[in-house]
């Protein structure tokens, strides 16, 4: 079996450092191992279409230099994507991840999907679709996180 518990940071929280730890416990316990790993950080793809560079201080999104509007849970949606590269999300992980929540009815992520690729443009597609499983982030998209934007 395996957890993946998410991370941000350079540092754990004292409740992630408690989880760990209780979870260590149990597979220990069992005879089983455990590992902590630490995510690659997301390379700059360099494939077709506009520049796409989210900046993560300043939320801001620049499109091929631009600066993109978008909204608080538009930039959340992209943003998760992007640092989660070659993934397909299906919607209730996505309402999960993103939203933090999965009361709302799934069709939310497909009208925040449909709202997002309007606004990045049609010519080459950011968000591919999965058809019946969810989203990812497209294999050319040129998408950077920048930490400190």
């Amino acid at each position: 079996m395996t957890l993946a518990i998410p991370l941000t940071g350079d540092t754990l929280t004292p409740q992630a450092r408690k989880l760990i730890e209780a979870v260590r416990e149990l597979v220990e316990g069992n005879q089983g191992t455990i590992a902590v790993e630490t995510p690659p950080e997301p390379v700059a793809d360099q494939g077709e279409g506009p520049e796409i560079r989210l900046l993560t201080g300043s939320r801001q999104v620049l499109f091929d230099g631009e600066v993109l509007p978008l909204t608080r849970l538009e930039f959340d949606l992209l943003l998760f994507l992007a640092e989660r590269p070659r993934r397909v999300f299906t919607r209730g992980q996505l309402l999960s991840g993103v939203w933090g929540y999965d009361h709302t009815g799934e069709r939310t992520v497909d009208v925040h999907v449909r709202r997002l690729r309007l606004k990045l443009g049609g010519s080459a597609p950011v968000i591919t679709t999965v058809y019946g499983v969810g989203y990812r982030l497209a294999d050319d998209a040129r998408v950077t996180v920048q930490p400190h934007g």
